[in-house]
C-alpha cells in the first residue's frame, strides 16, 4: 500500500538524482587543529607545520572564493570536515557567489562516520558547594555586562530557568487593559494590562530589589498563543502585576483564569534541576538527585544562528547547488529584546539556527540540530528545489523545520515550492516558544512532508497554508504523508491539531500519517484540524487516537475529502463541525469512528451542514441497544447520511492500538480498504529507526483547575 501514495524508494533516488557522482572532485579540509592562515589542500598538517587543514567553515568558503578568481572551477568541490568540535561565534553566511552548478555542487560534509560538532555554546566551569544544597560559579563576562544568557544546558539537558510555581501554572483572576498608543480596530500598538492574581503568587517578589526585579518574566499562555513580558511594577497590596507592551488581541485576549507562570528570580530557585543567573555574574543551580557538578559538562548559549543562505530572490541570483551532509550544530541562543514576545500563532516571527532566502537546490542530510533557543531549518523566501532528508531537530526553543514565508509574495521567484522534509526527526520542541510548529508550511505549494517523526511539542505537529479564509493562497497539491506525529500538546496550549490547515489548498493530500496523543489545555486537542477556509484537501488512510477534542474538526472550509481514515478514541466527542456554510463543508466517505467512553459521536450543528456521510461505520462497544437504536435512527434521518454501518469494525485487538482488520470485517464490505499504520514514521537502517522510537513519554499530568473567578477583591 506505501507504494501507492508514495513510493519512499523513488523518492530517495529522485532526490539525489540532481547529484553527480564525485568520481572527481576538488576537497579542501577542515580540523579543529587547522589554521586559517593555511591552503586547505593537506588533510592533515605537514611535517613543517606551514600548510595543513583550514580551522572553519568561513575560512573554506573564504578559500573557495579565491580559488575561483583565479580561475573557474569545473568540478564537485567537498569542503571535508574532521571529527571534535567547532567554536562558533557567527553564522556562517553563504551568498550567490558561494554556489555549485548541477555539475559541479558545493558539499559541507564530515569527512568520517563521526559528525563534526559546530558549537555555539560556551563550557561554565569552576562550578563549588554553595547553600542549601546549590552549586555556584561566577563568570567574569556576565558582571562586566558583555554576556547574559536565559538557555543552560547541563550533562545535554535544557535545565529549567528557576520558576514559580514548579508544576502547572498560577491563574489570572481579572485583567484589565489601559490603551496608551494608537488604537487601531482590532489591537492598540500600544497598552497596560494590570492582572489581578491570588496573594500567594506576589510574596516571593515583595522584597526583591529593583535591579532583581527587572529581570522577572511573565509567560502567558492563552488559547494558541503565549506571550513573554518583563513586569513593571506590582502592587502587593492589591494583588495585582502591571505590564505593558501591544495592546491585547481582542479574538485571543488575556482573561480570567489564564494560565501563567513567573521565571527568573532568585527565590524561585527551590527545585533539583533548576538555575538562576544573577547580574553579578554569579551562576546558580540546584543539581538534580546523583548529579556530579565537579565533573558536569554546562553549557550556556553564545551565538543564535549557524548558517544563513543568502540569495536575492527578487534579483534572480540564488544560492545553489550546496550540500551540508553529517553536521551536527548544537548550542544556540535566544535572549528575550526589552519588550517581550508579543503572541503569534506558531512563533511566526521566530527565526531559525539555519535560514535560506533564495536557495536552489540546497540539501541538508544526515544533520543534527539541537539544544537552540529558535526554529531549526526554515527556507524562507524565493526558495525551490531543496531537501531536509534524515536530520535530526531536537530540543529546540521554537519548532523543527519551515517552509515558505508569512508573507504572500507577488512574484513567482520570491515564493518558496517543491521543498523536500523527508525521513526526520523532529522532537522536544516549543521550550521557549510552545506555539511553535514541528513542521510548518505558510505561503508555499508542492512540497513533500514525509516519513518524519514528530513528537513532543505543546502545540500543532504539521501546519499547512497561513490565509485565514478563502483569499489567495499558494498553499496548494502539498502532500503530507506518512508522518508518525504524536505525544503533542501536554495540557499547556489549545486550538491545536496533528496537522492544522489555512486557507484554499486545492489538491493537498494527507494520507497513512498516524497522529496520536494529543492533549490541550483547555478545547481543541484534534487529530485532523481544517480551521478556517480549508478547502480542496483530501485526507485518506490515517489512523487517529487518543485525542482530547476530537479525531477530526472542521471549523469552517469547502470540499474538503475525509476518506478511509481509522478514528478511534476521543475524549470530548469523535467528530466535529463548527460553522455551517451554503456550500458543500466536506464529506466522509468509509471512515471507521470507534470510541469506547461515555462521550457523543458528534459535536456541532450537524442536522444544519451541508455535507455528505456514506459507508462510515461507528461503533462503542459499550453502547445499550436502545442508544444504537436511537443513533441509528438519527442517522437514517439525514438525507445526508448514506449507507451508515453502527457494528462492531472488526479490529484485531484496539484495546492495545492494534487497529488490522480481521478478515471478516465488517467494515471490509462497505469498502473499506486497509493499509499499514506501522509503515508511519522514519525508515532506513535499524539504529535510525531505533533512534526515533525508543524514547518514551511520561503519563499525561492534568493541571488542577483554576481558581473561582469570583474570588474577593482585596
Amino acid at each position: 500500500m506505501q507504494a501507492q501514495f508514495f513510493p519512499t524508494l523513488a523518492l530517495a533516488l529522485a532526490c539525489g538524482a540532481g547529484i553527480p557522482h564525485m568520481a572527481r572532485a576538488l576537497d579542501l579540509h577542515v580540523a579543529p587543529g587547522g589554521s586559517n592562515t593555511w591552503s586547505g589542500r593537506l588533510e592533515q598538517p605537514n611535517a613543517a607545520r606551514t600548510d595543513g587543514p583550514l580551522a572553519s567553515l568561513e575560512a573554506a568558503r573564504d578559500a573557495l572564493r579565491k580559488m575561483r578568481a583565479r580561475a573557474p572551477i569545473a568540478e564537485p568541490v567537498r569542503i571535508r570536515i574532521a571529527p571534535g568540535e567547532y567554536r562558533v561565534t557567527d553564522a556562517l553566511v553563504l551568498t550567490p557567489e558561494d554556489s555549485g552548478t548541477a555539475q559541479a555542487p558545493v558539499t559541507y560534509e564530515a569527512a568520517t562516520p563521526r559528525r563534526p560538532v559546530f558549537d555555539g555554546g560556551r563550557w561554565i566551569r569552576g562550578f563549588a558547594a554553595g547553600p542549601g544544597g546549590t552549586w555556584q560559579t561566577r563568570i567574569p563576562d556576565v558582571a562586566e555586562g558583555r554576556w547574559y544568557f536565559e538557555q543552560l544546558w547541563i550533562n545535554g539537558r535544557r535545565a529549567t530557568r528557576a520558576r514559580s510555581p514548579n508544576r502547572f501554572f498560577f491563574h489570572m483572576l481579572e485583567v484589565k487593559e489601559e490603551v496608551l498608543g494608537q488604537d487601531t480596530a482590532r489591537r492598540a500598538k500600544s497598552a497596560r494590562q494590570t492582572i489581578r492574581v491570588q496573594p500567594e503568587v506576589l510574596a516571593p517578589l515583595a522584597d526583591l530589589s529593583p535591579a532583581a526585579f527587572k529581570d522577572i518574566h511573565l509567560l502567558a499562555y492563552h488559547n494558541w498563543d503565549n506571550t513573554r513580558r518583563f513586569l513593571d511594577r506590582i502592587d502587593t497590596a492589591q494583588n495585582t502585576i502591571v505590564t505593558s507592551g501591544a495592546g491585547m488581541k481582542s479574538w485571543n485576549p488575556w482573561r480570567a483564569n489564564t494560565p501563567f507562570i513567573l521565571e527568573n528570580f532568585r527565590a524561585a530557585l527551590d527545585t533539583p534541576g533548576e538555575w538562576f543567573l544573577e547580574r553579578n555574574g554569579t551562576l546558580v543551580y540546584l543539581p538534580l538527585p546523583g548529579e556530579a557538578m565537579a565533573s558536569a559538562r554546562v553549557v550556556a548559549p553564545v551565538t543564535e544562528r549557524f548558517v544563513l543562505l543568502r540569495g536575492d530572490p527578487a534579483g534572480g541570483r540564488f544560492v545553489e547547488h550546496i550540500a551540508f551532509k553529517g553536521l551536527a550544530f548544537r548550542h544556540s541562543q535566544w535572549r528575550t529584546p526589552p519588550e517581550g514576545f508579543e503572541p503569534a500563532q506558531a512563533a511566526a516571527p521566530i527565526e531559525a539556527v539555519i535560514q535560506a532566502d533564495g536557495a536552489r537546490h540546497v540539501t541538508l542530510e544526515d544533520c543534527e540540530v539541537g539544544h537552540i533557543g529558535i526554529y531549526g531549518i526554515w527556507f524562507r523566501a524565493g526558495c525551490r528545489d531543496c531537501v531536509v532528508r534524515r536530520c535530526e531537530v531536537h530540543d529546540v526553543g521554537a519548532g523543527g523545520v519551515r517552509i515558505g514565508s508569512t508573507g504572500l509574495a507577488r512574484h513567482d521567484a520570491q515564493r518558496t515550492s517543491h521543498i523536500v522534509v523527508d525521513n526526520n526527526i523532529v522532537r522536544h520542541g516549543g521550550r521557549i516558544f510552545p506555539c511553535a510548529v514541528g513542521v510548518w508550511i505558510g505561503h508555499s505549494g508542492d512540497n513533500r512532508v514525509t516519513h518524519n517523526e514528530i513528537a513532543d511539542l505543546f502545540y500543532t505537529g504539521i501546519s499547512v497554508g497561513w490565509r485565514w479564509g478563502y483569499g489567495e493562497s499558494p498553499a496548494k497539491r502539498n502532500v503530507i504523508a506518512f508522518n508518525h506525529v504524536h505525544h503533542l500538546g501536554w495540557g499547556m496550549l489549545s486550538d491545536m491539531g496533528g496537522i492544522y490547515t489555512l486557507g484554499p489548498s486545492e489538491g493537498t493530500v494527507v494520507t497513512n500519517n498516524v497522529f496520536h496523543n494529543i492533549h490541550a489545555y483547555g478545547y481543541g486537542g484534534w487529530g485532523l484540524y481544517t480551521d478556517e477556509g480549508s478547502t480542496g484537501i483530501r485526507f485518506e488512510n490515517n489512523l487517529v487516537y487518543a485525542t482530547k477534542t476530537g479525531s477530526f474538526h472542521q471549523h469552517y472550509g469547502r470540499d474538503n475529502v475525509l476518506r478511509n481514515n481509522i478514528l478511534v478514541n476521543s475524549l470530548q466527542h469523535q467528530l466535529q463541525a463548527t460553522r455551517v456554510e451554503p456550500h458543500r463543508s466536506f464529506t466522509l466517505e468509509r471512515n471507521i469512528v470507534y470510541w469506547t467512553n461515555a462521550s457523543p459521536a458528534t459535536s456541532g450543528p450537524w442536522d444544519k451542514l451541508n455535507y455528505l456521510a456514506r459507508s462510515n461505520c461507528y461503533w462503542n462497544p459499550h453502547m445499550t441497544p436502545e442508544t444504537r437504536d436511537r443513533l441509528r435512527g438519527s442517522w437514517r434521518a439525514r438525507t445526508n447520511e448514506l449507507d451508515t454501518l453502527i457494528a462492531d469494525p472488526g479490529f484485531v485487538d484496539p484495546a492495545t492500538h492494534d487497529f488490522r482488520l480481521r478478515p471478516d470485517a465488517p467494515v471490509l464490505r462497505l469498502g473499506f480498504k486497509p493499509w499499514d499504520p506501522a509503515q508511519a514514521g522514519v525508515y532506513g537502517d535499524a539504529a535510525w529507526r531505533a533512534k526515533a522510537a525508543t524514547v518514551t513519554y511520561p503519563p499525561l499530568e492534568i493541571a488542577p483547575p483554576p481558581p473561582s473567578r469570583r474570588a474577593p477583591a482585596p
